[in-house]
C-alpha cells in the first residue's frame, strides 16, 4: 500500500506533467507560422526621378517590375516582419508611415517590421541625395504598397518548417577602395587632397597596390517552406553593392530581382514562392574585378551573370538546410544617437563662393556638387537618432542599420555575436547614409566625403557596432 508521501509526491509529479502537455502557451509552441508576398512597386506613371547618381536622371519606363518583397513568421508568441525593397534607399519618415499602417492592418507591433532597400541604382528617388529630389507622390504610393505587402504576407500566416545555412562566393565581390603606387593622383571636392585611397580606380592598372579592405563572401540563406516541404519563401543576404549596367532612363530591380526570379526556378517553387536578397555590408564592396578587369558586356548581361552564379551558391547552401517544426523568434529594437559632420565657417563661405562662381545648377563637376552638399549640411541637426534592430530565429541572429556600411563592421559583428550564423541587413528602417571605420574614415575617399550620402560623425561606427552587438545579447538571451 502507497504511503501518505509518496502519494503526495505522485501527484505534485503528476500535475507537472498535465501542465508541461496541457498548457496553452506549450501548445502554441508547438507550431511555427510563415506567410509571404511580393507587391509589385513599380510606378504607374512616368518619367520618375531615377536615384543612384551625383545628377538628376529621369527614368521613361521599368525594364523588369520593382517589388517590396514581405516575409511574416510568427512563433504563435511573437510575429515579425522582414521586407526588402527594390529601393536605392528610402528614408525613415516614409517607413515609419509604411509600418504604422502595417500594425494597424495586422497586429503586429512597428517594432517587430524590419523594412530595408536592395540598393538597386535604378529605381525611384524617395530619399534625396546629391541632385536627385524625392519623388513625393510615389513616396505615398510606395508607403502604402508596404503596408499592404506586409498585410497579404500576414494573411498568408500558415505552419511552416524554417531552417537555415550559409553558403559561399568570392567570385562576385571585391573590394573597391583601394591603395595606388606613387604618381597616382589622389583628388577630392574639398581641394585638401588628404586621401589615402582611391574608389573605383581603373581596372588592371599598372598603379594598383592593394585593397584597403577586405571582402565577406558569405550567402546566408533562411527558407521557409509548409509541413508537406512546399517552398514558401527563402531570404539570402550578400554583400555587394549592386551590379548595374542598365541603360540611361530604364528603372530594375538589378542583380536583386534578376536573383530572385532565378532562385524561384532553381528550386522548383510554386508561383506564390518569395525569393528574397538583403544586402549585407556593402559600402566598399562591388562587382568589378580590379585585379584583371573584365569585357565588356551588353546590358543586364552582367546582371544576369552574377544572379545566376550567387543563386548557384544559393542552392548549394538551399540544399544543405535543416529544418524545424518549430524556432522562437525574438526581436529588438533601439535608437542611438550620433552626431553630423557639418562645415565650418570656412567651408562653408568657400563652399558658398564655388556654387556662386558655378552659377545655376544642375551641376556636373565634383566641387561644385561637394560645395551644394555642404550648403544642405549646414542646415542639419548637430545630431541624429537612428534606428537599429536584432532578430533571433532559433539560432539564427539578423540586425539591420540604416547606413551603407562596411564590411569590416559586417565581419566584426559575425566574429562577435552570440548567435551562429549572424548576419546584417543594411539600408533598412532609414537611410543615414555610408558608416565608414575610424580607420578608413583616416584613409578618405569616396565613402568619407562629406555629403547627404556620407554626414555621420566619425566615431558613429563603434557606436553603432557596439549596439548592435548589445541588441544580439539581448535577443540571445
Amino acid at each position: 500500500m502507497l504511503s501518505a508521501r509518496f502519494r503526495s509526491q505522485a501527484t505534485g509529479l503528476l500535475l507537472v506533467l498535465a501542465t508541461c502537455f496541457c498548457s496553452p502557451v506549450s501548445a502554441q509552441k508547438s507550431v511555427f507560422m510563415a506567410g509571404a508576398y511580393a507587391i509589385d512597386i513599380t510606378p504607374t506613371e512616368f518619367p520618375v526621378d531615377s536615384a543612384g547618381s551625383m545628377g538628376p536622371r529621369k527614368a521613361e519606363a521599368a525594364h523588369d517590375p520593382l517589388f517590396a518583397r514581405c516575409l511574416v513568421v510568427s512563433d504563435r508568441i511573437t510575429t515579425i516582419a522582414i521586407v526588402i525593397c527594390d529601393s536605392c534607399m528610402m528614408p525613415r519618415e516614409l517607413l515609419d508611415e509604411a509600418k504604422a499602417m502595417a500594425s494597424k492592418q495586422t497586429g503586429i507591433p512597428t517594432t517587430n517590421i524590419l523594412c530595408s532597400a536592395t540598393h538597386t541604382h535604378t529605381a525611384v528617388t524617395v530619399t534625396p541625395t546629391f541632385q536627385s529630389v524625392a519623388e513625393v507622390g510615389y513616396s505615398r504610393f510606395l508607403a502604402n504598397k508596404i503596408a499592404e505587402g506586409i498585410a497579404r504576407a500576414h494573411k498568408n500566416l500558415a505552419p511552416a518548417q524554417v531552417g537555415w545555412a550559409v553558403g559561399n562566393n568570392p567570385r562576385q565581390v571585391f573590394n573597391r577602395r583601394w591603395h595606388m603606387r606613387a604618381g597616382f593622383p589622389l583628388t577630392d571636392p574639398f581641394d585638401k587632397n588628404t586621401d589615402k585611397v582611391r574608389m573605383n580606380p581603373p581596372s588592371a592598372n599598372s598603379k594598383l597596390l592593394k585593397p584597403a579592405g577586405p571582402i565577406d563572401p558569405e550567402i546566408p540563406v533562411l527558407s521557409l517552406r509548409s509541413l508537406d516541404g512546399t517552398p514558401i519563401a527563402l531570404l539570402a543576404n550578400y554583400s555587394l553593392h549592386y551590379v548595374g549596367g542598365i541603360p540611361s532612363g530604364a528603372l530594375s530591380g538589378d542583380y536583386f530581382g534578376e536573383f530572385a526570379r532565378q532562385i524561384a526556378r532553381l528550386t522548383e517553387a510554386p508561383d506564390s514562392f518569395v525569393g528574397m536578397m538583403s544586402n549585407g555590408t556593402s559600402a566598399d564592396i562591388n562587382n568589378i574585378d580590379f585585379f584583371e578587369g573584365r569585357p565588356g558586356r551588353q546590358p543586364f548581361e552582367q546582371i544576369r551573370y552574377v544572379a545566376a552564379d550567387v543563386a548557384s551558391s544559393t542552392l548549394a547552401a538551399y540544399k544543405r538546410v535543416e529544418y524545424r517544426d518549430h524556432a522562437s523568434i525574438k526581436m529588438a529594437e533601439t535608437e542611438v544617437e550620433l552626431g553630423v559632420r557639418r562645415p565650418n565657417k570656412q567651408e562653408l563661405a568657400r563652399a558658398r563662393a564655388i556654387i556662386e562662381e558655378a552659377g545655376e545648377g544642375p551641376y556636373s563637376e565634383r566641387r561644385a556638387i561637394y560645395a551644394l552638399e555642404s550648403i544642405h549640411l549646414a542646415e542639419y541637426p548637430a545630431t541624429v537618432k537612428v534606428k537599429l534592430q536584432a532578430i533571433r530565429i532559433g539560432g539564427l541572429g539578423i540586425v539591420s542599420s540604416p547606413c551603407e556600411t562596411f564590411v569590416e563592421t559586417g565581419l566584426a559583428i559575425k566574429r562577435q555575436s552570440p548567435l551562429k550564423p549572424t548576419f546584417t541587413i543594411e539600408l533598412a528602417n532609414g537611410y543615414n547614409g555610408y558608416l565608414p571605420t575610424p580607420e578608413q574614415h583616416a584613409l578618405g575617399g569616396y565613402e568619407t566625403w562629406r555629403a547627404k550620402s556620407s554626414y555621420l560623425a566619425r566615431d558613429a561606427e563603434p557606436k553603432v557596432r557596439a549596439a548592435l552587438l548589445e541588441l544580439l545579447e539581448q535577443v540571445a538571451r
